[in-house]
């Protein structure tokens, strides 16, 4: 009987000592000005998304919700980034060549997803959603850093009018032992 006990303890005990993992997004917005009406005006960069400056990652609430703080993660790599189009909900995203968003902290950078030829694909209205190639990119340096941001770059033509983005990254977490 006492065997029993203890072999419940100590399957107890490994179980205690097993990783955790979890999901977490990080959201923004940003919106890309029209070019001037009949000219085609090469678009050079992406307006900078704010909410994905400064990111402090004991702030976030998925991070909050497990009891987590970011000294105590592992590994963090980008599961999933898509750039969607808010409005005009008519817009596509031909006026795009290509899109990279990149990690920074410090003085530290590193891509973490991109897409070229993003004016071939054939994305359907309304509100279309590019879907990036994520990089296989070790992110834990920079969530434990004391802030990181993201950075979108970007190429190709002014819209004719106004668009707004929205930038959707998730984020496969990893911690130690328990």
């Amino acid at each position: 009987m006492r065997l029993v006990s203890l072999l419940a303890a100590a399957s107890l005990g490994l179980a205690a000592c097993a990783s955790s993992s979890f999901t977490t997004e990080v959201r923004g917005e940003t919106t890309v000005p029209a070019g001037p009406p009949g000219v085609e005006t090469l678009l050079n960069g992406l307006p900078a998304i704010s909410s994905f400056s400064g990111l402090d990652f004991d702030k976030n609430t998925d991070f909050q919700n497990q009891g987590i703080r970011k000294s105590e993660v592992t590994s963090v790599k980008v599961d999933s980034l898509t750039l969607k189009v808010l409005s005009p909900n008519d817009q596509d995203l031909t006026f795009l060549d290509s899109v990279e968003f990149y990690a920074r902290a410090g003085d530290r950078e590193a891509r973490i997803a991109s897409r070229q030829d993003v004016a071939a694909l054939d994305l359907r209205m309304p509100n279309p959603v590019l879907s990036l190639r994520v990089d296989n990119v070790e992110l834990q340096p920079f969530v434990s850093a004391p802030t990181m941001s993201i950075i979108v770059r970007g190429r190709g033509r002014m819209p004719e009018r106004e668009v707004r983005l929205q930038a959707v990254v998730r984020l496969q977490v990893e911690t130690g032992l328990l």
